[in-house]
C-alpha cells in the first residue's frame, strides 16, 4: 500500500491497522526547539476517543502515546518523531462472520478488488483508528502554529442528521458536551436523536466546521498548490468525508456577485465569504471549512451483498460502532486543517524566507 505520506515539508506517514498491536506515525520536517510532552498528545486523543458516552462506539482504547524519538529533554530536536500507540481493546472475534462478506458501503469491495487481500478485522487500515494518528501530529502542528503565529484552530458540529446545531454559535460550551456542539439549548435534541437512531439500530451523517483564526496572508501557492485545494484534499482523506465546503461553500450558487465579494475598507474585509483564501493564497482572514461526512455503514439492520466468491449473501456487522461517525470528527477535522496550515507555514518560510 502507498501514499501513507500527507504533506511536503511537514510530513507525516501513518501506519498500523485497527485490530493490530498498534497504530503509530512519523512526523518529519518539525522545526527543533519546540515543546512537547506526551500528555499534551495524549489531551488531544481524548476529545476524539471512542466510549466517552452512549453516543459513540464503546470501544475504550486508553491511547497513551509513546514517543519514540525527535524529541529530547522536552523539546523537538528537528529529527523525525516518531509516535506509537498500543491497541488494547480490539475485539477482532466480532468481526469473524463477515470475514468472506463484504459490507455494502465500506472499503471492503475496493479493498478486495485492489489487493485480492483484506484485513476484515474492522476494516484494518480503512478504519477511522488511523485518524488517532492525526490527532496525535496535529497537536504537534496547532502547538506550533499557536507559539509561533498566534494562530487558534477550533472546530464544532454543525448538523447532525437533520439537525442543524449552528443557529446558536458559542464556541465556549463546545467541550461541554459530547457532541462538540455550539448550541447549549440543541444538545438535548441531539442525545434523543441519537437514542432512537441507536433503537432502530440506523445511523446519520453529520457536518463538521473548523475556523482557524490569525492566519497570516500569503500561504499557499496560485496554482498546484492552493491552500483551499490541500484543504479539500486533506477533508476528504479523512474517512466518511462525501465533501467539503471552504467559507461560503456550495451557498455562493444562490448569491449574486455583489453580495459574495468580499468588499475591502482600509480597516479591513467587510465580509469573509471566500473563507479567508483567494486565488489559492490565505488573505490573512479566518480560514473556514466545513466537512459532511455519510452515515455510518456498520449495521446490525440486515442488507444485500456478496461475498468475495461473488455469491449472493446478507450482511448483519455486530461490534462496537458510532451510529454517527461525525460526532468524534471535530478534533480530526481540527488536526487536518492544523496539519495544512503547518506544511504551508514551512513551504511559505523557504520560498520568501
Amino acid at each position: 500500500m502507498s501514499d501513507n505520506t500527507f504533506g511536503r515539508l511537514f510530513r507525516m506517514t501513518t501506519f498500523g491497522e485497527s485490530h493490530g498491536p498498534a497504530i503509530g506515525c512519523v512526523i518529519d520536517g518539525c522545526p527543533p526547539g519546540l515543546e512537547i510532552s506526551a500528555d499534551e498528545i495524549h489531551q488531544e486523543l481524548l476529545r476524539r476517543a471512542t466510549g466517552k458516552s452512549r453516543h459513540t462506539s464503546q470501544r475504550k482504547e486508553k491511547d497513551e502515546v509513546q514517543i519514540l524519538s525527535g524529541v529530547f529533554e522536552g523539546r523537538t530536536t528537528g529529527t523525525p518523531i516518531a509516535l506509537v500507540i498500543e491497541n488494547t481493546d480490539a475485539r477482532s472475534k466480532d468481526y469473524t462472520e463477515i470475514a468472506e462478506k463484504i459490507r455494502p458501503g465500506h472499503a471492503d469491495y475496493t479493498y478486495w478488488k485492489k489487493y485480492s487481500h483484506r484485513d476484515y478485522r474492522g476494516g484494518g487500515r480503512s478504519s477511522a483508528r488511523e485518524t488517532t494518528m492525526r490527532v496525535a501530529a496535529g497537536a504537534i502542528a496547532r502547538k506550533y502554529l499557536r507559539e509561533q503565529f498566534g494562530v487558534e484552530i477550533q472546530g464544532w458540529l454543525a448538523q447532525l442528521g437533520p439537525i442543524r446545531t449552528d443557529g446558536v454559535i458559542n464556541l465556549d460550551s463546545v467541550e461541554d458536551n459530547p457532541f462538540f456542539c455550539p448550541d447549549p439549548g440543541v444538545v438535548s435534541q441531539l442525545e434523543s436523536h441519537m437514542d432512537q437512531l441507536r433503537k432502530s439500530g440506523d445511523s446519520c451523517g453529520a457536518r463538521i466546521t473548523a475556523v482557524a483564526r490569525n492566519v497570516p496572508a500569503g500561504l499557499g501557492e496560485p496554482v498546484y498548490g492552493k491552500l483551499d485545494a490541500d484543504l479539500a484534499s486533506a477533508m476528504m482523506s479523512i474517512n466518511a468525508a462525501k465533501a467539503v465546503e471552504v467559507g461560503a461553500g456550495f451557498a455562493c450558487v444562490d448569491q449574486l456577485g455583489t453580495d459574495h465579494r468580499d468588499e475591502i475598507t482600509p480597516d479591513g474585509f467587510l465580509s469573509n465569504h471566500a473563507g479567508g483564501i483567494l486565488g489559492g493564497i490565505s488573505s490573512g482572514q479566518d480560514v473556514l471549512v466545513s466537512v459532511a461526512f455519510k452515515p455510518t455503514s456498520s449495521l446490525r439492520i440486515p442488507c444485500k451483498s456478496v461475498d468475495i466468491n461473488g455469491n449472493a449473501v446478507e450482511v448483519v456487522t455486530k461490534g462496537r460502532h458510532d451510529p454517527c461517525v461525525g460526532i468524534r470528527a471535530t478534533p480530526i477535522v481540527e488536526a487536518m486543517l492544523a496539519l495544512v496550515l503547518m506544511d504551508h507555514v514551512l513551504r511559505q518560510r523557504a520560498q520568501n524566507g
